[in-house]
């Protein structure tokens, strides 16, 4: 039993140790196939980033329970390591220990917690997907949807033997006389009750047989691993470290808020001298080898665990986008194009067929013919739930926004509705191409005058903010209330401002967003002339959008600007008490129940959620009430990503499902932070108030609407 034991243990971990270290150079080799980006910036910061995601789990509690499991699991597969030598040296002899730390009662007690919490997290982990399979009425709606379900099984049930195996050889050891129950606390009872009775010829046979088999269990699956370089479920567990310390922002935030220039050779495009760059030079993503090393990194990594798929609003209305799948089918692309790629002239003439057409495939276009379905890469809303949601930091977005330039930029492929928004940012400066000298007609009626730069004031150093209207602020008629409601907050709470009027133009965001970073940087490169020439330091926006864009993308073009979003300065103004909110007269008032839906660009791209909410709470006679899916779980409006302008002809609409949700908590007022989620969500209440399903006194308001009302009630 002995040398059978040694033998065929031995000869199945060195061919599980080479495959495995071949299969890594592969991977390597295919992940440096990529555009570089410096990603190496801060590496004591993103060492902390790293330990602190990695020991914390900080990604995975966002799904607290599971979280907690997983945790158990991924440091019982970490720490138990040493069982894993311990087998080896029982091969050679039953009363084998680790030399120094074998018995010291410490790390046996560790050990056997671990084991014991490690097998009850993994059988948890194995129920809930059991309860979660993409079956019956759950289908598409199940997480684990599109996931390869045997892979998983196959990573858990291996996990799962192994702790059964420790177990069952502390229990061996203890019968052995290794020691008494204080050095087998939790285990001794396995010993007695198994293995009692038996000679010591017997036992120490047992111990060569259950060695044997830990060992072959975790080297079948280094092999099994190793012969399927795309399992991220398995392979996550060894890319998960080196996706996570790369990740864009060092100090941990996620890759959200700024969407990154489109590089090439590792540095930005200089679109001033765009005559100069290299006519081969690929403008966003047309190949799988356009995406940066660490756009491969995240392929790899994705453990198709599906929290990106739960969260997003295409796919929870029915679209064919999945993020997940996007991953996936990267991955698979990228891995079966490989040998094309990493082979010369001479060994390309040998490769398979299989590999001459996976290099033929295009990257995006019909969904029978190309990697990327081209409605899926459409319909994303740039949301960012996929990478707020995902536990190894990948970044979905920069990758179908890449794309998305590709197709705009070179291929002259996207919605025809886009046309519009092009023609109107190109030649009006706004997306809906309505004349730029109406840019003030929102101001024509408020009761006193609203200062206008190079007209009222020559800079800006002559007021405290520039107030950025946006073009939905001075073109859409519901936005434009918010617009005004904000000028006479700041106006009564004393707060010098000042407006661009005509010579404001369009942040660039929906242009930049639908692929089109050409015209993004005609935009752009404009008003930063303009804010150089006025003096622009400190800008408050009521827009999302334009606060994104102003806050974390000029930057790029060598602007720097204090930007604070409408609802953080009117509650820094109420706190002051330069605002104040006053109880309605009317009784019948009272009692009013507000619901606040995040703006996806204010909240998860920015990270600003307690503002706005904090201003609907001291609103006396109101009532706040949360609706289920918010903050960093809130669910899109969607008009993203400059879906605004693009018709939904798949599925259900993403803002019925909103306001659905939102009318569901019984309020008379959902409120919002954005001009575009405003329009959204009206059009939603709209048809569900025509079809009887929500109630006529339902309206939506941006909050600084709400705040001016309950302000003004003490003026009268």
């Amino acid at each position: 039993m002995q040398i059978f034991a040694i033998v065929v243990s031995l000869a199945v971990a060195a061919v599980g140790v080479a495959l495995f270290g071949k299969t890594i150079g592969h991977m390597v080799s295919v992940v440096r196939l990529g555009q570089p980006v410096r990603r190496s910036d801060r590496p004591g910061q993103r060492s902390l980033t790293l330990a602190k995601e990695s020991l914390l789990h900080t990604r995975m509690l966002q799904w607290s329970h599971i979280g907690v499991l997983h945790w158990f699991v991924a440091f019982g597969f970490i720490g138990l390591f040493l069982s894993l030598v311990t087998a080896f040296g029982q091969l050679f002899d039953a009363h084998f220990a680790l030399p120094l730390i074998g018995h010291w009662f410490v790390f046996e007690w560790v050990s056997e917690f671990l084991t014991w919490t490690g097998l009850v997290a993994i059988a948890g982990l194995i129920a809930i997907r059991l309860r979660n399979l993409p079956k019956g009425e759950q289908g598409r709606y199940s997480r684990f949807f599109g996931s390869r379900a045997w892979q998983a099984y196959y990573v858990e049930y291996t996990i799962l033997g192994v702790l059964v195996c420790i177990l069952l050889l502390r229990g061996l050891e203890y019968e052995l006389g290794a020691g008494d129950k204080f050095h087998f606390p939790s285990t001794f009872f396995i010993g007695s009750g198994l293995f009692g009775g038996l000679s010591e010829h017997a036992l120490e046979n047992a111990v060569y047989l259950v060695a044997m088999v830990k060992i072959l269990i975790s080297f079948a699956w280094m092999i099994t691993i190793s012969l399927n370089v795309t399992m991220g479920v398995a392979w996550h567990r060894f890319t998960a470290w080196p996706n996570i310390w790369f990740k864009r922002k060092a100090d941990g935030g996620t890759s959200l808020g700024a969407l990154q220039p489109i590089m090439i050779n590792g540095a930005p495009i200089d679109f001033e001298n765009i005559e100069e760059l290299d006519e081969d030079a690929a403008l966003g993503v047309g190949k799988v080898e356009d995406f940066t090393w660490k756009g491969l990194l995240d392929f790899t990594t994705c453990t198709e665990c599906g929290r990106c798929q739960s969260q997003c609003p295409a796919w929870n209305t029915e679209k064919p986008l999945s993020p997940k799948l996007i991953m996936m089918n990267l991955r698979e692309h990228a891995y079966a194009k490989a040998p094309y790629l990493l082979a010369d002239d001479d060994g390309r003439k040998s490769l398979s067929q299989l590999v001459l057409d996976e290099q033929e495939k295009p990257l995006v276009g019909p969904a029978d013919v190309a990697v990327i379905d081209e409605e899926a890469l459409w319909a994303c809303t740039s949301c960012g739930a996929c990478v707020q949601q995902c536990p190894v930091d990948i970044e979905h977005v920069d990758a179908i926004m890449d794309m998305r330039r590709y197709q705009v930029l070179i291929e002259s492929s996207f919605p025809s509705e886009l046309n519009g928004l092009f023609k109107g940012l190109e030649n009006k400066g706004n997306p809906w191409n309505m004349n730029p000298s109406g840019r003030m007609d929102w101001a024509k009626d408020l009761p006193f005058e609203v200062k206008q730069v190079g007209t009222d004031v020559e800079t800006l150093a002559e007021v405290e903010y520039l107030f950025w209207v946006g073009c939905a602020g001075a073109f859409e008629d519901r936005a434009k209330k918010t617009t005004q409601a904000v000028a006479e907050l700041l106006n009564i709470a004393g707060v010098s401002f000042a407006v661009l009027g005509d010579g404001e133009t369009c942040t660039g965001d929906p242009a930049r967003r639908a692929g089109n970073e050409f015209v993004f940087q005609q935009l752009a490169m404009q008003n930063a002339e303009v804010f150089k020439e006025t003096g622009a330091k400190k800008v408050v926006s009521t827009c999302a959008h334009c606060f994104n864009t102003l806050k974390n993308e000029y930057s790029q073009l060598g602007v720097e600007l204090d930007v604070i979003h409408h609802t953080q300065l009117l509650n820094r103004l109420v706190r002051e008490k330069k605002l104040t909110p006053v109880a309605p007269a009317d009784s019948t008032l009272n009692g009013q129940k507000i619901t606040y839906h995040d703006p996806c660009y204010l909240g998860r791209h920015n990270q600003v959620y307690d503002a706005p909410r904090e201003l609907l709470e001291i609103i006396p006679g109101a009532e706040y009430a949360e609706m289920p899916r918010n903050k960093t779980k809130s669910f899109c409006c969607g008009a993203g990503g400059a879906r605004m302008w693009m018709e939904e002809k798949t599925g259900s609409r993403i803002n019925l499902n909103r306001t659905t949700e939102a009318v569901e908590t019984g309020a008379d007022k959902i409120a919002t932070g954005c001009p575009f989620c405003r329009v959204m969500l009206s059009d939603g209440l709209t048809a569900q108030q025509a079809d009887g399903s929500a109630r006529e006194e339902i309206e939506v308001s941006d909050v600084a609407q709400l705040l001016l009302a309950s302000v003004k009630r003490g003026e009268s």
